[in-house]
C-alpha cells in the first residue's frame, strides 16, 4: 500500500514527463508520429548543414591564407614606395644586421629571408611569357613552398657566380611546352637600356600554387643573377620577408616593426599588397553569418510548426487533463518536454551527421572544385571544436526559448469547449 502511494505521487508529480514520454515514443502509426519524425529530421538536416558549412568555409580561408603565405611571408619589409604596385621591381635597400635583429627579436616573428625581383621575358622554340623573376639565396626556406613543388627540385646555388637554375610554375611549363631539365632563354628587361640583356637558364623544377596571380607571374631563381645583372654589389636586396608563428598579429607585428626599420624602409602586411585575396576571404565570412541564421530559422520555424500541430491534434487530452485538475503550467510543460525532446534529438542526429560528412571529405576528398575558380582541387575541411559546439548548444537553448510561444497556446484551450467538440 506504501508502494502504491509512492509510486502514484511520483506519477502525479512527473505527469508532465511521463505524457510527454508516451506521446513521443508512441509506436503506433499516427500523424502525430510522423510530424515528430519530421521535425528531428530538419532539425538534424539545420545542424547538419550548420557544421558542413563552417567546416569547409574554415577550410576555404585556412589553405587559401597558407598558400598566400607560404609564398611571400605575412609582412614585406623595402623600401618605402607609396605609388609601386604589388608585381613592380623593387628598389634595392642594403642588408641591415640591426634591422634583422630588431624584427627578429620579435617574440611573433619566427624568421625572415631576403628577396628581389626582377622582370623578365621567357623564351623557348614554342613562344614568349612575361615574368616576373623572385630571386633567393641559398639561406630560403623552400621547406615552406615544398607543397607546391610538383617537378623536379628547387635551384641549386653555387659557391662563386649565379646559379643558373630556374623553377617556374605548371602554366608557363604548358605554355612553353617545357620539361624539367630544358634549357630556355631569359630576356631581362634593363631601364634605360633598349636592348634587354639575355641569359640561358635551365628548368630545373614546375611548381604550382592554385593561386593565379602567382602561377601566371613568377618564376623563381638565384639572387645573385639579379645582383649581376643590375650592378648591385652583394649586400643589396629588393627586401625581407618575414614569417609569423601566428597569422593573426600580422597588423599589429608590422606596426611594431615599422618603428624600428631605418628610414626610408617600409613594413607591409600581405593584406595590404594583395587585397583582392583577403576581400574574398572576409566576403565567405559574411556567406557564413547568412547562412548560420537562415538555418537556424528553418530550424526554429520547424519546431514551431511541430508543436501547434501537436498542441491541437491533443486538445482533447489537454481539455481532459485540466477537467482532472491539472494547472496551464503542468500542461504547458508537456508540450515543452515534447519540443526538448525533438530539438534535442535533431541536434544530435544533425552533429553526427555534420561530423562524419566532414571527416568523410577529409579521408577521399570525393567533392571537387574548379582550381581556377577557388585556388585548389578539392574543397578542404578545417573543424574548429569550439564553433561545433557553439552551433549545438546555441542551437538547441534558441529553440527550446521559441518552444514557449506554440506550448502557450494549450493554455487558452477551454476544458469544456475541448471535450465537447473534439
Amino acid at each position: 500500500m506504501v508502494y502504491l502511494h509512492k509510486l502514484t505521487k511520483t506519477i502525479v508529480l512527473n505527469l508532465p514527463f511521463f505524457i510527454a514520454r508516451r506521446i513521443a515514443f508512441n509506436r503506433e502509426q499516427s500523424f502525430s508520429r510522423f510530424i515528430i519524425r519530421l521535425s528531428i529530421a530538419a532539425t538534424a538536416l539545420s545542424v547538419a548543414a550548420m557544421i558542413l558549412s563552417l567546416s569547409f568555409i574554415n577550410g576555404f580561408q585556412k589553405v587559401v591564407s597558407e598558400k598566400v603565405f607560404s609564398f611571400w611571408g605575412h609582412i614585406r619589409v623595402q623600401h618605402f614606395e607609396p605609388f609601386k604596385v604589388s608585381i613592380a621591381e623593387e628598389f634595392p635597400i642594403q642588408k641591415n644586421d640591426t634591422a634583422e635583429k630588431a624584427i627578429i627579436s620579435d617574440s611573433r616573428v619566427k624568421y625572415l629571408q631576403s628577396f628581389a625581383t626582377k622582370s623578365a621575358i621567357l623564351k623557348s622554340t614554342e613562344t614568349i611569357e612575361g615574368i616576373l623573376f623572385k630571386g633567393v639565396d641559398k639561406d630560403y626556406h623552400f621547406e615552406e613552398i615544398e607543397q607546391f613543388r610538383m617537378k623536379g627540385k628547387w635551384p641549386s646555388f653555387n659557391g662563386d657566380g649565379y646559379s643558373s637554375d630556374i623553377m617556374i610554375s605548371e602554366y608557363h611549363a604548358q605554355q612553353l611546352k617545357l620539361e624539367v631539365g630544358n634549357e630556355l632563354l631569359i630576356y631581362f628587361i634593363q631601364p634605360g637600356q633598349e636592348a634587354p640583356r639575355t641569359r640561358k637558364l635551365k628548368v630545373c623544377g614546375i611548381y604550382k600554387t592554385g593561386i593565379e596571380i602567382y602561377d601566371k607571374t613568377y618564376a623563381l631563381g638565384d639572387i645573385g643573377l639579379i645582383r649581376k645583372l643590375n650592378d648591385w654589389h652583394d649586400g643589396l636586396i629588393g627586401g625581407y620577408e618575414v614569417f609569423l608563428k601566428d597569422y593573426s598579429t600580422m597588423d599589429e607585428t608590422s606596426e611594431s616593426i615599422y618603428t624600428s626599420l631605418p628610414i626610408g624602409w617600409d613594413s607591409k602586411t600581405m593584406k595590404e599588397i594583395y587585397p583582392e585575396i583577403f576581400d574574398w576571404l572576409n566576403l565567405q565570412n559574411t556567406n557564413k553569418y547568412i547562412l548560420l541564421i537562415v538555418m537556424t530559422i528553418v530550424a526554429v520555424i520547424n519546431l514551431i510548426t511541430c508543436l501547434i500541430i501537436l498542441v491541437l491534434e491533443r486538445t482533447r487530452m489537454i481539455g481532459v487533463l485540466k477537467a482532472l485538475g491539472s494547472n496551464d503550467w503542468k500542461v504547458q510543460q508537456i508540450f515543452m518536454q515534447q519540443g526538448a525532446y525533438i530539438a534535442l534529438t535533431g541536434v544530435f542526429f544533425g552533429l553526427i551527421t555534420g561530423l562524419g560528412l566532414s571527416y568523410l571529405q577529409l579521408k577521399t576528398g570525393f567533392i571537387t572544385l574548379n582550381e581556377e575558380a577557388y585556388y585548389m582541387k578539392v574543397a578542404p575541411v578545417y573543424i574548429i571544436w569550439w564553433q561545433v559546439i557553439a552551433v549545438t548548444i546555441g542551437t538547441f537553448l534558441v529553440c527550446f526559448a521559441i518552444l514557449l510561444i506554440p506550448s502557450w497556446i494549450s493554455r487558452r484551450i477551454s476544458p469544456a469547449k475541448a471535450i465537447q467538440f473534439s
